[in-house]
């Protein structure tokens, strides 16, 4: 009984992590090559650290209008990672950036634990990259 009511759970969790994201995805590109005001969701991390605000906005929208916080937070473990945990892991640089876009799209397991990520094939590898530079810009 234990054993179906965690397969359950994992299967309920699994399919939440792996919403359609394609409408918004196309939405988000339109949206935010505007750099309109939904940049009121980065919560409070500054530029300090090289990267450009524009760049941190436009991944932070993409961030807040897919699926992703279904499964993370900035700085509490969820069912994935904390992104300050991520950033922490991985050092900002344009070979991590491209590999955690490449996650983002593809999936993956192994990494944070047994519970994998689901891909996200409908991001287009330009938003993907987005998201992965300002996740690493997350302290």
């Amino acid at each position: 009984m234990k054993h179906t009511i965690l397969a359950l759970s994992f299967s309920i969790l699994l399919a939440s992590c792996g919403g359609s994201e394609s409408s918004s995805s196309s939405n988000t590109s339109e949206n935010t090559s505007t750099g309109g005001s939904a940049q009121s969701t980065s919560e409070g991390t500054g530029a300090t650290d090289g990267t450009t605000p524009s760049s941190e906005s436009k991944g932070s929208q993409l961030i807040a209008t897919s699926d992703c916080l279904s499964c993370h937070k900035e700085h509490d473990k969820l069912v994935g990672p904390a992104y300050a945990e991520v950033a922490k892991k991985y050092e900002n640089t344009p070979a991590n950036v491209e590999m955690l876009a490449n996650k983002i799209i593809q999936g993956g397991a192994g990494n944070w634990g047994d519970i994998p990520m689901t891909p996200h094939s409908s991001i287009s590898k330009a938003d993907a990259e987005e998201m992965a530079k300002y996740i690493l810009t997350i302290k």
